[in-house]
C-alpha cells in the first residue's frame, strides 16, 4: 500500500546571506534515496541576498498613484512593481502581476512576514537555478560530488548527484492564492530532480475510459504536504517528504517551470 510520511527538519539556523542552504540542511537529515526535500522560499531568498530595506525604494509616478488605492505603502508598491512583468489586478487591497519568473500571484510574492521591521523578502530570481544549486549541495554535503563543475552550479546550472550520495529531489516553496478557492496554499516556484507533472493524457481511468486532460502537479503536491508538517511560527523551514521515490529523477529536470500555464490557456486573462 502506498504511504507518505512528511518529517519537519529541526535545528536549522537563522540563515544569513552567503550561507549554504544545501550543507546546513545536510548537517540536520538524513535524506535516503528517494526523498524530496521541501525547502520554504524565505531561506533560499536569504541565502540569495534578496532581502532589501523599504527605506531603499523610490517610489515612481504609478507607485504614488496605487498606494492609496490599495492602501499600502508607496516604497512596498515599487518594489512589487519592480518585480513584476504585467499588473493585472490593483483593486479592493490587493495587487495581482504576473512577476519576472512568470508567476501570477499577489504582491509579486515579496513578504514581510517574520522580517525585521523595515525589510520585505523578495523570491529568487530564478528558483528552478536555486533548486538545481541545492541539490548539488547537499550531494556534497553527503559525500557526492555533483557531475558539473562549480562554475557551472554558480550559473544555475545542471549538477546532478553521483554514486555515494542519495538521490533525491529538492522543491522550493512559497504560498500562494488560488483563483476558485479560498486559502492559501504551498505551491512548488522551483524544483529540481522530480518529475513537477505526471501527465496522465491517454491514459485509461478505473472504467477504462481514456483521461483526456489529467495532469498531476506532483511538485505543487508535495509543497502542500510539507506545509503541514510547519506554521508561520513553527521555524522549520525545511521538510522531507517520504514516499514519492517513483517521482525522483537522476536529472535535474525541467524544473516548476514546467508548472506555468502559458498565457494563451489562461482563462483569467
Amino acid at each position: 500500500m502506498s504511504e507518505l510520511r512528511v518529517v519537519g527538519i529541526e535545528g536549522l539556523p537563522e540563515i544569513e546571506a552567503g550561507k549554504s542552504v544545501g550543507a546546513e540542511i545536510a548537517a540536520r537529515a538524513e535524506p535516503r534515496d528517494g526523498d524530496v526535500l521541501v525547502i520554504s522560499q524565505k531561506i533560499v531568498s536569504k541565502a540569495e541576498g534578496r532581502v532589501l530595506p523599504l527605506a531603499g525604494a523610490i517610489p515612481g509616478a504609478e507607485a504614488r498613484r496605487l498606494a492609496p488605492v490599495l492602501g499600502k505603502e508607496p516604497a512596498l508598491v515599487e518594489l512589487i512593481l519592480a518585480e513584476s512583468h504585467e499588473v493585472l489586478r490593483a483593486e479592493r487591497g490587493v495587487l495581482i502581476v504576473e512577476t519576472k519568473h512568470g508567476f501570477v500571484c499577489a504582491n509579486a510574492g515579496i513578504d514581510t512576514s517574520n522580517m525585521p521591521e523595515g525589510t520585505v523578502c523578495l523570491l529568487p530570481e530564478d528558483p528552478d537555478a536555486s533548486a538545481r544549486r541545492i541539490r548539488a549541495e547537499i550531494a556534497k554535503a553527503l559525500g557526492g560530488e555533483p557531475g558539473e563543475d562549480s562554475s557551472e552550479q554558480q550559473r544555475g546550472g545542471s549538477a546532478e548527484p553521483s554514486p555515494g550520495s542519495p538521490l533525491i529531489g529538492v522543491v522550493i516553496s512559497d504560498s500562494f492564492g488560488r483563483a476558485w478557492r479560498l486559502g492559501q496554499s504551498e505551491v512548488a516556484i522551483g524544483c529540481a530532480g522530480i518529475a513537477p507533472l505526471d501527465d496522465w493524457r491517454g491514459r485509461a481511468d478505473a472504467s477504462g475510459r481514456r483521461l483526456e486532460a489529467t495532469m498531476i502537479a506532483v511538485a505543487d503536491q508535495a509543497a502542500a504536504a510539507a506545509d503541514l508538517v510547519r506554521n508561520k511560527a513553527s521555524r522549520v523551514p525545511a521538510v522531507v517528504v517520504r514516499g514519492l521515490a517513483r517521482y525522483v529523477t537522476p536529472e535535474d529536470g525541467p524544473g516548476a517551470a514546467a508548472l506555468r500555464r502559458p498565457r494563451n490557456e489562461d482563462l483569467f486573462r
